[in-house]
């Protein structure tokens, strides 16, 4: 009887870790989550902070962070992530 107690209470301990560790791992994931969504939101407040307005120039100007020959609406994507032969081509229409 006492052995089957025993045998009882390790069980018990036994899903008592299980339940911790499940948690431990639920309170890491919650972690990852948290920092992603921080660092989506640092990427919007940098994307808005680097955000230019509408300029005509013939110049890198630093109010759009790159070099454009045309009245132009600079952006952080026209700038950066759009290939020079669009903006060429941008350009020419």
């Amino acid at each position: 009887m006492l052995l089957l107690l025993l045998l009882l209470l390790l069980m018990l301990l036994l899903l008592l870790l299980q339940l911790l560790l499940l948690l431990q791992q639920l309170l890491i994931l919650l972690l990852l989550l948290l920092l992603l969504l921080l660092l989506l939101l640092l990427q919007l407040l940098l994307l808005l902070l680097l955000r230019c307005y509408c300029c005509c120039c013939c110049y890198c100007c630093c109010c759009c962070y790159c070099c454009c020959c045309y009245c132009c609406c600079c952006c952080f994507y026209s700038c950066y992530l759009m290939p020079l032969f669009l903006l060429k081509l941008k350009k020419l229409l």
